[in-house]
């Protein structure tokens, strides 16, 4: 959909406010693992890593800058035609957020390796269809999704990692 058909369906009142909503969805989302995670860094900091992860300190930029570019990316779709045109593509980018909401309570809260592993796979995976859909709706959008889709490949991995670094904590 062109620009001009966006405009049909939103003045720029309500793009603003789509915009300001997309933008609290996502970082709901954040805040929610993030109440799973206030003892994350002592956490992260004890467990066996392998040599290639990252320290600590740089997980919360990167991932309120991704925040940042997914809301963005929902709110490019959401503009062109809201809704009722992008249901699917909307509803895949809620049921990824859900996904990634989740993490953070399987790994840092619950310390379970194998279900967190199991959910950043699935999470991986609707990352991934949802870059699709983004994609057909509006490229941008679907560019602005691969650094948060190449960002939770390599979480993956090392999930993986650490999970099987530390059994003994990790399940």
């Amino acid at each position: 959909m062109n620009t001009d058909i966006a405009l049909k369906y939103h003045t720029p009142g309500q793009q603003l406010l789509g915009l300001i909503g997309w933008l609290l969805l996502c970082f709901s989302a954040s805040a929610i693992g993030v109440l799973a995670s206030f003892q994350a860094q002592p956490v992260y900091a004890s467990l066996t890593q392998p040599a290639w992860a990252p320290p600590g300190g740089l997980f919360g930029p990167v991932w309120a800058t991704l925040y940042v570019m997914m809301a963005v990316a929902a709110w490019l779709v959401w503009r062109q035609g809201g809704w009722s045109h992008n249901r699917k593509a909307l509803l895949w980018f809620i049921g990824q957020l859900v996904l990634n909401a989740l993490w953070s309570w399987f790994f840092f809260a619950w310390f379970l390796g194998l279900w967190s592993f199991v959910d950043i796979c699935l999470l991986l995976i609707s990352i991934a269809i949802t870059t699709g859909y983004f994609w057909n709706r509006t490229p941008m959008a679907g560019v602005l999704m691969i650094p948060y889709l190449l960002w939770v490949g390599f979480a993956a991995v090392l999930n993986y990692a650490m999970w099987q670094l530390n059994h003994g904590m990790l399940g």
